[in-house]
């Protein structure tokens, strides 16, 4: 690259520093397609590209501050950015996957049927602590956002977060358990 480019990502750097939104925009524009052909080379879907492109940018954003270039262009430190972002959304999906009922548990033969062989689904979730409880029926039940479930019960959507997976670990091993 060219002198003139080095200077320009200087630049850039200094007024996003300086929580200058316009030169954010400016390097979205300028970075933007680059990042998004890399992390479709790195990424699962269409969602994971757009997400780990706009974590990357808030992730410059928010450092900009401090950020100190080795080889004084941008470009190279946004791509490792995405990269680890692609690593951590790959551990996320990872650690999620198990969160999924199995594909393959039977559909009961008749409303009766269904009613008798969740009954020990509907005793866990009455089990689960109230806020737990609550937590799932809002979230797993009525289909409100872990947001809103935060706001609603006045705990971080973080807490919400956990809760959420601690009550569906909890109800997989009922779906599945050998007994049921």
């Amino acid at each position: 690259m060219d002198d003139n480019t080095e200077d320009d990502d200087a630049g850039l750097i200094r007024r996003l520093a300086m929580g200058d939104r316009a030169a954010l925009a400016s390097a979205f524009d300028r970075f933007a397609p680059t990042l998004t052909r890399y992390a479709w080379a790195i990424a699962g879907s269409r969602q994971d590209v757009e997400e780990l492109v706009q974590d990357t940018m808030l992730t410059l954003w928010q450092k900009a501050d401090g950020l100190q270039l080795p080889t004084g262009m941008l470009l190279p430190w946004l791509l490792v950015v995405c990269r680890n972002h692609a690593k951590n959304l790959a551990r996320r999906n990872t650690k999620h996957a198990g969160d999924e009922l199995p594909d393959q548990v039977p559909a009961p033969g008749d409303h009766t049927d269904a009613a008798e062989q969740l009954r020990w689904v509907r005793a866990e979730i009455a089990a689960l602590p109230d806020t737990d409880r609550r937590i799932c029926e809002l979230c797993l039940l009525q289909g409100y956002s872990y947001a809103e479930a935060a706001q609603l019960l006045g705990l971080s959507v973080g807490a919400v977060t956990q809760r959420v997976a601690r009550s569906r670990r909890r109800l997989k091993k009922a779906v599945t358990h050998d007994e049921h």
